[in-house]
């Protein structure tokens, strides 16, 4: 018997099966092979259909089940992990009136910023744990404002995984977590936030029933199991945006446990038990898939847009054939990079950097001294020290690791890069090699409410290796510092 874990990106579609007895994977397929399209009328726009999310969902559905030779009856539940913060509305027939305003869209910034100043920053802050910004309930304000034909035939709006799990079971629902990341969700009064939905003129009515996060959320219905090839009455137990999702994956549920990601951008999500707003404005803060108001569970993501895409920069630029090359020049160089110092911000806005958009920035490059190891070493101390800056502000509001753990993915792959973040920052870094897919999998047996096998699971399953920071940690500091200095320069100017 078998669990199905499915992960709804904006590049892709991930589908896994984990066994229902033991949490093993039997494997992961993705659609399509080639990255999905994204629809951009004008610059800084971001679309998708969500019937293309469905219609790949089947498709990885299909291959899963033939690759492993698995039947419909066989998949005894489903898991869904989803990208945050995208905005589906439908009509009254379960139709979507448009195509979904997907996360990297910014159209509803300035929308969000403005109810930020006119709400009040402290009132947010205490009762959003957020600016407004350009989350959910902006985008779908900016569609109010701008297609108001379209707006007044919205039955309900939904967030991504909330639509594939429609697309299952012809019911309309969504949880605590995802209102929270659609910045729909008042966590001092523990409610829907009224006062944005009237601020924003939004009529309550078109929010979602709400259901647990862990548990029977639906069942697929005749129509879902004619599409996807999955049994109806088949339950749906859990549903949740990437990046909770990404924490749940690696095992991260109670205060000062901390998931990083290495990927084209780096995330920092670290779960507390504190309610403070205090950095409302650089870092986000979700409800935690385990989160109630008895206990507390709130996911602090701080986003770093200037990560892996730096490192994919230099191997499309540089004359080097991957990244394994990439490393063992780097590896050649002492820590400090002989002086050479790179600010890997060239990825639009920084959040953390209060959204200035700084650039990358290459300095004390000697012409006659430095070469290409000296640029790949600079680089990923760059980027390593990004995260290192990214947690000072974490721990100013109010967050102490206990433990890292991060995916099998490309930057803590490297030793450079996971060997200076853990000695910087005084805490290992365990690395497990999982994925989204299985995570959300794995998940749909919570319903048992049995986190303790869970979490047993995925280290017998799953862990890699751990980086231990080094003792001395002299040459790392210096290096940091020099960075850290470098980088307050620009910011300075700005």
């Amino acid at each position: 018997m078998y669990y199905l874990g499915l992960d709804i990106g904006s590049s892709s579609i991930k589908a896994a099966l984990v066994e229902v007895a033991s949490g093993k994977s039997l494997g992961v397929v993705q659609e399509p092979e080639k990255e999905m399209s994204m629809f951009a009328q004008k610059n800084g726009w971001a679309e998708q259909n969500p019937n293309d999310w469905w219609q790949h969902a089947c498709k990885a559905i299909a291959k899963l089940k033939k690759q492993h030779n698995v039947t419909r009856t066989q998949i005894k539940g489903i898991g869904i992990s989803y990208q945050m913060h995208g905005l589906v509305v439908v009509d009254k027939g379960g139709n979507p009136l448009r195509k979904s305003i997907i996360w990297c869209d910014s159209r509803a910034v300035e929308t969000g910023n403005k109810a930020f100043a006119e709400i009040g920053e402290d009132f947010c802050a205490s009762h959003l744990l957020n600016s407004p910004a350009n989350f959910t309930a902006s985008k779908l304000k900016w569609v109010k404002e701008n297609e108001p034909e379209i707006y007044k035939n919205i039955y309900k709006f939904m967030l991504p995984g909330d639509y594939i799990a429609y697309k299952f079971s012809n019911t309309i629902n969504t949880t605590i977590s995802g209102l929270s990341e659609g910045i729909f969700w008042d966590f001092k009064n523990d409610n829907i936030a009224d006062f944005l939905l009237e601020h924003y003129g939004i009529d309550k009515a078109l929010v979602p029933d709400i259901v647990d996060t862990f548990g029977e959320q639906s069942l697929v219905d005749a129509k879902g199991e004619q599409e996807s090839g999955i049994a109806a009455g088949t339950p749906i137990f859990y549903r949740a945006g990437d990046q909770p999702n990404n924490a749940l994956s690696l095992n991260v549920f109670n205060p000062g446990e901390v998931a990083a990601t290495g990927g084209t951008s780096g995330v920092f999500y670290a779960v507390t038990e504190s309610l403070s707003g205090k950095e409302s404005t650089r870092v986000n803060n979700f409800a935690h898939v385990n989160y109630k108001k008895s206990n507390p569970r709130i996911g602090k993501l701080l986003n770093i847009n200037g990560a892996g895409i730096q490192y994919r920069w230099l191997l499309n630029n540089l004359d080097v054939s991957s990244y394994e090359e990439m490393n063992n020049l780097a590896s050649e160089i002492p820590v400090g990079s002989d002086g050479v110092c790179l600010i890997p911000f060239g990825n639009g806005a920084e959040r953390m950097l209060n959204n200035q958009e700084i650039g990358t920035r290459i300095v004390n490059l000697n012409l006659n001294n430095h070469h290409k190891g000296h640029m790949c070493r600079a680089a990923l101390e760059g980027i390593a020290f990004s995260f290192v800056y990214g947690m000072e502000i974490l721990k100013s509001d109010g967050i102490t690791p206990s433990v890292i753990r991060a995916g099998n993915d490309n930057l803590f792959r490297s030793e450079i890069f996971s060997n200076t973040v853990a000695t910087l920052i005084e805490q290992e870094i365990e690395i497990y090699n999982t994925t989204g897919a299985i995570g959300a999998a794995r998940a749909a047996n919570l319903h048992k409410g049995d986190f303790e096998s869970f979490g047993k699971t995925i280290i017998d399953n799953d862990h890699v290796m751990t980086f231990m920071p080094f003792k001395d940690k002299t040459l790392y500091q210096e290096a940091y510092q020099n960075w850290k200095n470098e980088l307050e320069i620009v910011i300075n100017k700005k």
